[in-house]
């Protein structure tokens, strides 16, 4: 698929005036319809601010007939509104682009989009093995690159490698990673999970991934944002969503090193069925569930035992 974005995008130096009163009233009755179909009237000046390019400051202290310059007319922008409204494509797909910790990275329909609670994962790593960590780190399953981007910007003495089975994805993701200067800080591959890394099987440092983990009869009742947009490969955890991650339990111990850091997201509940496999592989150290900032459990973390001396 490659990169989406399916608004009518202006070039950077073109612009189109508009005045603060007519703004006003195309910002307001957008609120509105928002509000009728149950979505948050706050993504009408995410559409405005990141969307439009418009001045945040001039808008709410500008006179009614002071004009201001959109990088998309009101008559896009009320396109773009409508497709949001009328089949509930995620903003984050229409404008093609997310903002995840200090990156703003493209996404589109190839993959998932980048949620704020994952970026936790960059900090936990941080919190267990340091910013002076060094080896191979994996991101697996990758998506946009926003794991891999995280850890070669918090690691920089590390080696990261980001894996995906789809192409596309991981075209998107090297074009994030290069957008940000960490093009040549990443190794990107192609595969399920650890193939492509045979020849660093033992070697690996930390492995990270926010694999499919949500049952597939559940799929379909999930908000139609999701169920109808993103990829169902990355959401898609099998019958009971442990699919990926009872295939990441077994294979990992193979790729980590001794010590290795094991981080995965889970679905909220899941963190017990993980921990339980965990414990039965008898590979790993006691592992520790993470909540979110919503108080869900949502990271599962251990790692591999060391050897007996």
């Amino acid at each position: 698929m490659g990169v989406i974005s399916q608004g009518v995008n202006l070039s950077p130096r073109e612009t189109v005036a508009v005045t603060v009163s007519e703004l006003r009233a195309w910002r307001n009755q957008a609120r509105r319809d928002a509000l009728a179909q149950d979505l948050d009237p706050a993504e009408v000046d995410w559409l405005l601010y990141e969307g439009a390019r418009v001045d945040r400051l001039g808008f709410r202290l500008g006179q009614p007939g002071d004009r201001l310059g959109l990088s998309r007319s009101l008559e896009e922008l009320s396109q773009l509104w409508a497709q949001r409204l009328g089949d509930r494509t995620p903003l984050q797909y229409l404008l093609g682009s997310v903002p995840w910790r200090n990156f703003n990275l493209l996404v589109s329909p190839a993959v998932l989009i980048p949620r704020p609670e994952t970026e936790a994962m960059i900090d936990i790593v941080l919190e267990t093995k340091g910013a002076d960590s060094a080896g191979i780190w994996v991101d697996l399953g990758t998506g946009s690159g926003a794991i891999a981007l995280g850890l070669a910007q918090a690691l920089t003495m590390a080696k990261i490698y980001a894996v995906d089975c789809s192409a596309d994805a991981l075209h998107l993701a090297r074009t994030n990673a290069d957008a940000h200067g960490l093009g040549d800080r990443i190794q990107f591959c192609q595969g399920s999970w650890f193939d492509p890394l045979a020849a660093q099987q033992g070697q690996l440092e930390g492995m990270l991934s926010n694999p499919p983990y949500i049952p597939s009869g559940e799929i379909p009742h999930l908000q139609p944002e999701v169920s109808h947009h993103e990829p169902h490969l990355a959401l898609d955890g099998g019958d009971d969503g442990l699919t990926a991650l009872r295939h990441l339990v077994q294979t990992a111990p193979d790729y980590l090193q001794p010590g290795g850091l094991w981080l995965v997201e889970v679905m909220s509940g899941q963190s017990s069925a993980v921990c339980q496999l965990l414990q039965d592989s008898g590979n790993y150290e006691v592992p520790q569930v993470i909540h979110d900032f919503a108080g869900h459990d949502r990271f599962v973390l251990t790692q591999t035992k060391k050897r007996e001396s």
